[in-house]
């Protein structure tokens, strides 16, 4: 399986399953459109009107060395993977929702403005080391492991947060293991204090700021309805001075009221922040902020818009990280995280304030896939399996798309979201994911023309 396409001056084409990229002319692109299943003289008599027949024999033969070398219309090399295969299923992350509260209310908000639904509470210390016991008892011979503290807002419970650090650091040590922690925070509650603690002992930390003071404070406000841009901007930039730069995103969501949001990330940049990403927004068509199927034209064109000045800006020194622009075309990510994703449901798991289990943060508060409980030591096997097998061998849609190795079928609690079926993915996302990657192919290409 292949891919072809055309942006901005440069003709591509994407080998599927060996991850191959190339850049190629408007001859071989023409070409490419017969030569999987015409013979060479048919090929040769289809597009003499525009091409010689030398031309095209020649083309041909440039083709046929690529796919000896394995480099074009390769055979899918993942299904029998042994890593794929003799898979066992372990736990390698937790998102621990240290608070069921929120300082902040969002218009956006999947969680109920912090509440997820539910009575506003927050993770006790007991609760945080039964999960941290619980990693580690689940994590097979894995030795990095992930622990996300989220929320509401894991500032409002900081102290338990410390405490669960603490104990974390105490039990890897006695199980030769490294918890890597993160936090993910609106920042409205950061101070020098707080601050100097997560840059000490968090491996990563997520900064949630939607862009441009009139989008973000339209989107994200206090509960007294006060824009929170001014509040959160010097805290921001203070965080990642003190963190020199490394390990972290300022992390913004785009809606239908900012569909320009290449402007927003290209505020982010200007401000000073070096890792960038922003989301689009996913929520019912029945909101005025949705994003709907007439709008993709729109997102594309942003996009591409972005990609140019993300390129423009490398070249002049000015670079900064896109998240969804970084691919590696060298290595990029194991078997097992092309074919499963995130591994939501099976290897990464959310737990509440009261100890509940769930296959992520976006499923918390929807009793059908509740999986167990800490303090019970409980699992659902048969949900924990089902979620095992959402890999994109099992989802009829991700079989012959061809960016089904980048976006590993896309995220089950939009597919639930959206089609009540965690193996039918989320078309209005898939295809903005379609064009993030070749979006971020070009700008491979683009990079690679001064080489």
């Amino acid at each position: 399986m292949i891919h072809k396409f055309y942006q901005d001056n440069t003709y591509m084409v994407m080998d599927v399953n060996s991850g191959a990229v190339h850049v190629i002319d408007k001859l071989a692109y023409d070409v490419l459109d017969f030569y999987s299943n015409k013979e060479t003289e048919d090929i040769v008599e289809l597009l003499n009107d525009k091409y010689s027949s030398i031309e095209i024999r020649e083309a041909i033969k440039e083709l046929d060395s690529i796919k000896e070398e394995g480099l074009l219309f390769a055979d899918d090399r993942y299904f029998n993977h042994e890593g794929f295969k003799n898979k066992k299923p372990i736990v390698k992350a937790l998102c621990l929702h240290i608070a069921h509260d929120c300082n902040i209310r969002c218009k956006y908000c999947f969680a109920s403005q912090g509440d997820f639904k539910g009575d506003r509470s927050l993770m006790s210390a007991e609760i945080g080391k039964k999960s941290i016991d619980f990693l580690l008892k689940n994590s097979g011979s894995r030795h990095n492991l992930e622990v996300d503290f989220f929320g509401g807002e894991p500032l409002m419970n900081f102290e338990t947060v410390k405490e669960i650090v603490d104990y974390g650091r105490e039990q890897e040590k006695k199980h030769n293991k490294n918890i890597r922690f993160t936090m993910t925070t609106n920042g409205v509650l950061l101070n020098e204090e707080n601050m100097k603690y997560i840059n000490e002992n968090m491996y990563n930390v997520v900064l949630s700021i939607d862009g441009r003071k009139e989008v973000n404070d339209t989107m994200r406000y206090s509960i007294n309805g006060q824009g929170t841009y001014d509040i959160i901007v010097p805290k921001f930039l203070k965080m990642v001075e003190m963190r020199e730069h490394r390990n972290y995103y300022v992390r913004g969501t785009f809606t239908r009221e900012n569909l320009d949001f290449a402007k927003d990330v290209l505020h982010l940049a200007d401000l000073g922040f070096k890792s960038t990403s922003m989301e689009p927004v996913v929520a019912e068509s029945h909101h005025d902020y949705a994003i709907k199927e007439e709008d993709l034209s729109t997102v594309f064109e942003q996009y591409e818009a972005l990609a140019r000045e993300y390129v423009k800006r490398i070249k002049e020194g000015k670079g900064f990280d896109f998240f969804h622009f970084m691919i590696d075309l060298n290595q990029g990510p194991c078997v097992i995280k092309r074919v499963s994703g995130c591994g939501a449901g099976a290897e990464y798991l959310a737990i509440t304030p009261e100890g509940e289990i769930y296959p992520c943060h976006q499923f918390v508060g929807n009793e059908d896939f509740k999986i167990g409980n800490i303090m019970e030591e409980t699992l659902n096997t048969s949900l924990y399996n089902e979620f095992s097998n959402a890999h994109i061998y099992n989802k009829n849609k991700c079989g012959e798309c061809w960016a089904k190795f980048y976006c590993s079928g896309g995220c089950h609690a939009n597919a639930y979201n959206f089609n009540k079926n965690i193996y039918e993915p989320y078309d209005i996302g898939c295809e903005m994911e379609k064009k993030r990657i070749e979006c971020a192919l070009t700008i491979q290409a683009k990079l690679a023309e001064e080489d």
